[in-house]
């Protein structure tokens, strides 16, 4: 199956899922997140905000402030992506492709240590990751190596082998869902 393909059928088998299944995985998520040592380990995490069908991250957000943690969360500007400082998770308006975003434009997130949780369509049990087709984690990450990573995904979203180019760069920690 080509990547146009792959696209197409795990974005139809997302559209497919209910709340409830969204939310029982996003939990199970949570937990798994919760209890892994890269997770434990940081002082920052820099998060994304869930757009349509993804794993729920306000809930992980939420909790990463309630755990002493410095929160972080991307804003695009052109081509390029930063994370930005949140104390305030209600301080976001909609952004780039409708995803939300912080209203305010810093201050720029600085800790090169940050656990970075990164969104994707598909993955393997490599580490390999198809995005949604913009980049911006690649070459945010290109441009500050030595964040260790992670995905969370549903089940399905795991596929035997994904084709890499050069500049892509895999996560550390593959996390799934297996109430799908």
């Amino acid at each position: 199956m080509d990547k146009k393909e792959l696209r197409r059928a795990i974005s139809a088998r997302k559209k497919a899922m209910s709340p409830a299944e969204i939310e029982r995985c996003s939990e199970e998520l949570s937990e798994k997140l919760f209890a892994l040592p890269a997770y434990q380990r940081a002082a920052a995490l820099y998060g994304y905000l869930s757009y349509n069908q993804e794993v729920r991250t306000m809930p992980i957000l939420q909790r990463a402030l309630a755990d002493g943690k410095r929160v972080a969360v991307p804003k695009v500007f052109g081509d390029r992506m930063e994370f930005i400082w949140l104390e305030d998770l209600s301080a976001l308006a909609d952004g780039y492709c409708h995803i939300p975003e912080p209203i305010a434009d810093g201050p720029i997130a600085d800790d090169p240590a940050a656990l970075v949780l990164m969104p994707g369509l598909a993955f393997d049990r490599s580490g390999n990751r198809m995005g949604y087709g913009g980049g911006f984690y690649d070459k945010y990450l290109a441009a500050h190596p030595g964040h260790p990573t992670v995905a969370l995904c549903y089940g399905f979203q795991v596929v035997g082998h994904l084709s890499c180019e050069a500049h892509d760069i895999p996560v550390d920690n593959l996390l799934w869902s297996d109430s799908l």
